[in-house]
């Protein structure tokens, strides 16, 4: 297939796992960008037009699950799956991330390779007729 790299918006707030995350999806042949907190995310999504987005809950200035909703609610970026990443591991955040609209939720620690199979899952889903 000749298509363009899937772009993928990495949101994280510890550089570690930013870079892990960036690193193992950039020798899968994804198109990487990152994003520091929730608002350097929307900041950021409406422009590079991600084809998925990793979110980590817990992040200062604006936190994962605010940062998913207004995602939702902005035409521009409503369509795009979103995973959490988070060590939130508890029932209710699940379920509070099904009720804001996630597509998948991936506890810490988590294996890259279950990471990137996600990811491809969500891709390979939205793709609809070419």
């Amino acid at each position: 297939m000749n298509a363009l790299p899937t772009r993928v918006l990495v949101v994280e707030d510890d550089d570690v796992i930013r870079e892990l995350i960036r690193l193992n999806l950039e020798l899968e042949g994804f198109e990487v960008f990152t994003a520091v907190d929730g608002r350097d995310c929307l900041d950021r999504a409406a422009h590079i037009a991600p084809h998925v987005i990793t979110m980590d809950v817990m992040m200062p200035r604006m936190d994962g699950w605010t940062a998913a909703e207004r995602l939702r609610a902005d035409a521009r970026t409503r369509h795009c799956p979103i995973i959490l990443v988070t060590a939130r591991t508890q029932a209710d955040d699940q379920r509070r991330g099904e009720r804001i609209g996630v597509d998948a939720y991936v506890t810490k620690p988590f294996d890259p390779d279950a990471l990137i199979d996600v990811i491809r899952g969500l891709v390979d889903g939205a793709g609809g007729p070419e």
